[in-house]
């Protein structure tokens, strides 16, 4: 039986191993609710002294009051949620379900304190006299905003209200994303030798090694993880099996019973809705968007708008092309999606004579881990030292010290790259602690969180470039927390506005494409030779492959997203039902899924992107616009556009305007034609 005793709780004893990091050897799932409880209690004491404080409120004596209080309680849960996430079981899933609405409950007694309002209300109105600096005025306005926002200052029958919807929406939150994990874990496909057919040597043994692992031995298994089905959809000859696979996938949050996340999502949209009219909102969109670079719905409307018909002119010759394929080799079937990516990797190597099971032997884990870091060294003089002695989560997690040239440490950096049942599905980013100065230096833990194939016993990993590019994705949200250098907990690292936080990773990804960065790290795993000249450039010259596709598949997610939380009044929304309609009318090609449909699109319904999965596209306008302002400069480490970029966007965190973070940058506003030059689209709008 776990011992929760709080006298030997080691989520509330101090940690005094290296860097501070947790003690995950000693952390049992029946420790957490016991320092849930307490940590919940001491949070609760400092925000009533805050809010009772008989003194004039300063900035001092209330915003840098809270911005201490809760530090028991951030520990307590970045440990906690971050497990929750990558290394769950049915014990801490039981807890989850239990803590989303307590720690609602809690974040409403804090922003629906009329008292504590009233004191942050009354220093915004006097800000111009207090003196404040730039980085205190924006935590300021950042409060004020928060406070606002999230109802303060509202009568007291819709306070309650919004109480109310704010517990249960963090309920349906963690029972959404459960459901789709249960979903993802229950499903596995079988084969024999005779079901390989197409299928490359590294994804068979990765098959073998999964089967192994489930208690099939001889066999090999196809599971619903992004890193097993894709490559499956990509290689396998045998259509039958694709199709099944695919709607396997499909269907994740849609199968009926226990798991099934229509009703959730439903109610979800329903409370979202309510929620923005009682804060005076025309729709969930307008409230969600009012604090973004875009602000309003329209303008996020606008940018996928820009995009959807060149997208679907150029998906639709692809279609052509593929579909010629199915003809010249006899069928007599349309393209549907179960066949796209298997069509499309034999157009691309007739059209560029190369595959992606000619590239994997080149882009091996620990090499692509490697040149994470030499960019980040390159561009801003870090270094990384694995560390072996520290006891993880895992044993297949890793960890890294993260110093700057002079050898002063940054950050604790970890990296979690293998799926595993226990995970759910994709890739991020998050920390166990966040970067602050505010009593002394406290460096960040960051974590990246991935679901890469693991190698055969003795054989490297191999990746995709996909994998690769997810892989320097997240790294670049690493660096934005690692790298962050401001006084404050609320403006620190990624906590900025949603299609803002995508820009520095997204622009990190453009390295691992350049050839200077292919040529040093894309060694092959057996010979260690590095990659040929001429697969190089075939690489490079079809870099704007199946982008109609890739730009479909991603826009219709989050044009269905928006449209969803634009109703203002979704009474009886049927998210299915609504899903297919809104794919109708905007003339989504049948052969082409979304990426992600709504009963497992956990981005909008269990993660921060509600309203917001136009972000990426959003944010890709400054990476494409960013980048090349390395490639004017000659040179895609160039000292000085990198300091630029280190200074005003992955140092500053949320201590500056996003639009004038990017300016400070790029010298001017960000121009949309740098993303249709990236897509390969022929016009766009400046």
């Amino acid at each position: 039986m776990t011992n929760t005793n709080l006298d030997e709780n080691p989520l509330l004893e101090p940690w005094t191993g290296p860097f501070e990091a947790p003690p995950f050897d000693r952390i049992e799932p029946g420790h957490f609710r016991p320092a849930f409880d307490a940590a919940l209690k001491d949070a609760r004491r400092e925000v009533d002294a805050i809010a009772a404080n008989p003194a004039p409120p300063t900035f001092a004596n209330t915003i840098e009051a809270l911005e201490r209080s809760g530090r028991s309680l951030d520990r307590v849960g970045g440990v906690f949620f971050n497990l929750t996430g990558a290394a769950t079981n049915d014990e801490l899933q039981a807890i989850e379900r239990e803590i989303a609405p307590v720690l609602a409950r809690h974040r409403n007694d804090i922003y629906l304190n009329e008292a504590l309002f009233k004191r942050i209300d009354a220093l915004k109105a006097e800000e111009d006299g207090l003196g404040l600096s730039a980085e205190q005025a924006r935590v300021l306005e950042r409060y004020h905003l928060n406070f606002t926002r999230a109802g303060a200052g509202a009568q007291p029958d819709a306070k309650a209200r919004l109480a109310a919807i704010g517990e249960r929406l963090a309920t349906l939150a963690a029972e959404f994303g459960q459901n789709v994990l249960a979903d993802e874990k229950a499903w596995l496909m079988l084969l024999d030798e005779e079901d390989l057919e197409g299928l490359p040597d590294f994804y068979r043994a990765s098959a073998a090694r999964i089967a192994s692992e489930r208690g099939h031995p001889e066999r090999f298994a196809v599971t619903l993880s992004r890193s097993s089905i894709e490559p499956f959809l990509q290689f396998s000859a045998r259509r039958d099996l694709r199709e099944a696979a695919f709607r396997a996938w499909e269907a994740r949050g849609e199968n009926g019973g226990a798991t099934d996340n229509r009703a959730i999502a439903a109610e979800m949209v329903r409370l979202r809705a309510e929620r923005a009219r009682l804060l005076g909102y025309e729709s969930y969109a307008h409230y969600r968007l009012a604090d973004t670079m875009a602000k309003t719905p329209g303008a996020a409307l606008d940018l996928l708008e820009s995009v959807w018909a060149p997208g679907v002119s150029s998906a639709l010759k692809e279609q052509e092309a593929l579909q010629a394929i199915i003809a010249g080799e006899g069928g007599n079937f349309k393209v549907a999606p179960w066949d796209w990516r298997y069509l499309a990797e034999k157009r691309r190597k007739a059209e560029f004579d190369f595959d992606e099971g000619e590239l994997k032997p080149y882009l091996q884990l620990d090499r692509m881990i490697e040149a994470a870091f030499y960019a980040a060294s390159r561009l801003f003089g870090l270094g990384f030292e694995e560390r072996f002695d520290l006891k993880l989560y895992d044993p297949d997690v890793r960890a890294w010290a993260v110093s700057r040239r002079d050898g002063s440490p940054i950050a604790l950096f970890i990296g979690d790259y293998f799926a595993r049942p226990s995970k759910r599905s994709g890739a991020w980013m998050s920390n166990f602690r966040a970067q602050q100065k505010l009593d002394g230096l406290q460096l960040p833990i960051v974590v990246n969180v991935m679901n890469f194939a693991k190698g055969a016993e003795g054989e490297a990993s191999l990746l995709s470039l996909a994998d690769a590019r997810t892989l320097f994705h997240e790294f670049g949200h690493a660096l934005h927390g690692m790298l962050s250098d401001v006084t404050y907990p609320l403006i620190s690292g990624t906590r900025v506005a949603g299609d803002f936080v995508e820009f520095p990773s997204q622009l990190y990804e453009q390295w691992i494409k350049e050839p200077e960065m292919l040529r040093r790290f894309a060694l092959h795993y057996k010979t260690g030779e590095p990659m040929p000249e001429a697969l190089i450039a075939k690489l490079t010259s079809a870099r704007r492959f199946n982008q109609g596709w890739a730009t479909v598949e991603y826009t219709a997610s989050a044009l269905v997203d928006l449209k969803l939380h634009l109703d203002p009044s979704p009474a009886d929304v049927d998210v299915v039902a609504f899903e297919r309609q809104e794919l109708a009318r905007i003339g989504t090609p049948d052969a082409i899924a979304m990426r992600h449909r709504a009963p497992h699109f956990q981005h909008i319904f269990s993660g921060g992107y509600s309203a917001a999965y136009y972000s990426y596209l959003w944010s890709e306008v400054l990476d494409a616009d960013g980048f090349e302002a390395f490639e004017e400069a000659g040179d895609i480490f160039d000292a000085e556009v990198a300091h630029r970029l280190h200074d005003f966007v992955y140092a500053a965190g949320g201590s500056r305007d996003y639009d004038a973070a990017y300016r400070g940058f790029r010298g001017r506003s960000p121009s949309p034609a740098a993303l249709f030059r990236k897509r390969g689209f022929e016009a766009g709008r400046e």
